[in-house]
């Protein structure tokens, strides 16, 4: 099988436990466990905490009611003692509160180790962020390879909390990166695996684990221009509510409330006649984040500017949150006051009635917002850049945390060129893992893979392609070692006809094919991943089809794999000096089928077709 010669792979491996800022004394599960149980424990306290204090408020609101019964009713003591339980009684309503807001983070601590030990115990399908990507029917490989959706890589690998880092790492699945730019991310990587406090305090920084974020209309907003900062009109904003102050003031010595009134008329009508200019504003904050979302936000990014990083990537990262004397986690805080208040403004009845038109409280916030975001917008890009990037880079150090046995890939400036030793599907459960070695080069670029059913062929496929989409990310990858180039795949793996595109099985397969071409004649280094290739057609057309298809992709420089259960395909003498033909077999005893996916030279001998077919009750 042409194995990868022992002293390259080693030089490709860089264990984990080879950071310096890490000694192993305990694994991932036995860290999250113990973690996880000090958490509960304190969450526990906080709970039993919370109840004591909710009682004492009770206790506390019936001692007001009896001192202010005894006060003003039953004159039995001075009205004014009611100001003791009443002190007690807000400070206890803000130590009730302070509690509630620990309990809630505790539980949250907790819930994040718990997740991590359902990764860990191969319990996490169904229950992380599946991710929600654009339109990718026509993807080259994101549905062959299960890169979204339940049980998907990208549900194991996401530990973003906002949607900018989703973005970043989606798109960082779905196309290869460059040589220099994969080293930098593994770089930043190996220096972000150790750091799993810094990755509990982003995961539970903020007041829920789930915002209203939509970075693009927040950009939008942050764009637009600006209508609001005119000398006069700030001029108003500052005096009318001083004059109203005023005016009630001279009500109240004098009993006149005339003035009152045409001060308070006059405001009304300032917020009328700007009304179209300071809706877009407020709007533009409250429907792009709301206030929490922007907290959340604030925090992570302050957590990131105060971490000293080891890695070149990741200090630049740090720098540009810090660039220009502003950390960028303290603008956005100060835009999270702003949208705060402006939910306020909208939301709140009692603001509604008795704020905004006294103190022009609408055109207040809208001149605030209209001053960040003159300070700001420029620099916003950066920040949400950053941000997803650095919440990109942190999903990947926690797969490798949680993986410690998986090595970071070699990676070649070579010709399109894969060499793996002991492959394994990252999606498959550790102890279900069957692992292979294979090799693609210009010398031998097609592995023509030959298998009964259920043998494993789509399998190693999908191990392959997941492995490639891993390395290209920067990312560790489920191999003992791995030498890859710089490859984008094309796979076609799960071809299906489409009644709404009008469109055969054949047909979208053809079309997948000639996508696969087109890329490999733009010269870009490929690897294809072939699944049963023509079989919606005859034999004949089949093999005249699939060798002439083969023959294109090896002239132009590509590698791949491809399989078949047509052995009829596994025999093409033009080609047989590039074609390795390998496959997996299975043993039969007492009618039993057993597969041990182990990959082998040469021709498959076996067929079980027809044991299937009536291993289910068919006749044949």
């Amino acid at each position: 099988m042409l194995p990868m010669p022992r002293s390259d792979a080693q030089a490709a491996v860089r264990p984990l436990n080879s950071h310096p800022a890490i000694l192993w004394r305990v694994t991932p599960h036995e860290q999250y466990a113990a973690r996880q149980a000090e958490r509960e424990a304190r969450s526990a306290v906080l709970q039993r905490t919370c109840a004591h204090l909710s009682s004492t408020r009770l206790a506390l609101a019936v001692l007001m009611l009896a001192v202010a019964w005894m006060g003003w009713y039953a004159h039995w003591v001075t009205a004014a003692w009611i100001a003791v339980p009443g002190l007690a009684f807000t400070a206890v309503v803000l130590a009730h509160l302070r509690a509630l807001r620990l309990h809630a983070h505790s539980e949250r601590q907790t819930g994040f180790y718990r997740r991590g030990i359902e990764r860990l115990e191969e319990h996490w399908a169904g229950t992380g962020n599946r991710g929600t990507p654009l339109d990718l029917a026509h993807h080259l490989y994101a549905a062959d390879l299960d890169l979204f959706g339940e049980g998907s890589l990208f549900e194991l690998l996401c530990a973003a909390r906002l949607p900018m880092g989703e973005r970043v790492l989606a798109e960082w699945l779905l196309a290869p990166a460059d040589r220099g730019e994969i080293e930098r991310r593994q770089a930043a990587i190996d220096d972000l695996t150790p750091r799993l406090d810094q990755r509990e305090r982003i995961a539970t920084c903020g007041d829920t684990d789930s915002a209203v974020t939509h970075p693009q209309a927040l950009l939008d907003w942050a764009c637009r221009g600006n209508g609001l900062e005119h000398t006069a009109m700030s001029a108003l904003a500052a005096g009318l509510p001083v004059l109203l102050l005023a005016a009630l003031a001279y009500g109240c010595a004098r009993g006149q409330w005339l003035p009152a009134l045409a001060v308070l008329t006059a405001e009304l009508a300032v917020l009328y006649r700007f009304r179209q200019a300071i809706r877009p504003v407020l709007d533009g904050i409250v429907g792009a984040y709301d206030a929490g979302s922007l907290r959340t936000l604030a925090d992570v990014l302050r957590h990131i500017e105060r971490e000293p990083f080891d890695s070149p990537s990741l200090r630049a990262l740090r720098a540009e949150l810090l660039a220009d004397g502003d950390a960028a986690s303290a603008a956005l805080a100060r835009l999270a006051w702003i949208a705060s208040l402006a939910e306020a403004s909208a939301g709140s009845m009692f603001v509604r009635w008795f704020i905004n038109t006294p103190l022009l409280f609408p055109l207040q916030i809208a001149q605030a917002a209209e001053r960040w975001r003159r300070d700001y917008a420029a620099r916003l890009q950066r920040w949400i850049d950053a941000a997803g990037r650095f919440e990109a880079l942190s999903s990947l150090a926690q797969y490798r945390y949680e993986h410690p046995e998986d090595p970071f890939p070699q990676i070649l400036d070579a010709p399109a060129t894969v060499e793996a030793r002991g492959l394994a599907h990252p999606l498959l459960p550790a102890t279900r893992c069957v692992r292979n070695d294979l090799t693609l080069s210009p010398a031998t670029p097609v592995l023509l893979v030959s298998g009964s059913n259920m043998s494993g062929k789509s399998t190693l496929l999908r191990a392959l392609g997941l492995n490639v989409v891993l390395a290209m990310a920067g990312a560790p990858v489920r191999a003992r070692a791995l030498r890859v180039s710089v490859l984008t795949i094309g796979a076609s793996l799960r071809a299906h006809d489409s009644l709404r595109e009008g469109q055969s099985r054949f047909y979208t397969e053809i079309l997948r094919l000639r996508g696969i071409l087109a890329m490999a004649e733009a010269r870009t280094a490929l690897l294809f991943l072939l699944d049963e290739m023509l079989q919606g057609t005859n034999s004949k057309d089949r093999r005249v089809g699939a060798e002439g298809v083969l023959r294109a992709l090896i002239e132009l420089g590509a590698v791949g794999l491809a399989t078949t259960h047509d052995l009829a395909l596994t025999e093409m003498p033009a080609l047989a000096d590039r074609i390795h033909n390998v496959h997996f077999g299975e043993t039969i005893t007492a009618g039993r089928m057993h597969f041990d996916f182990t990959l082998r030279d040469g021709v498959t001998t076996h067929s079980n077709g027809l044991e299937l077919m009536r291993a289910i009750g068919l006749r044949v």
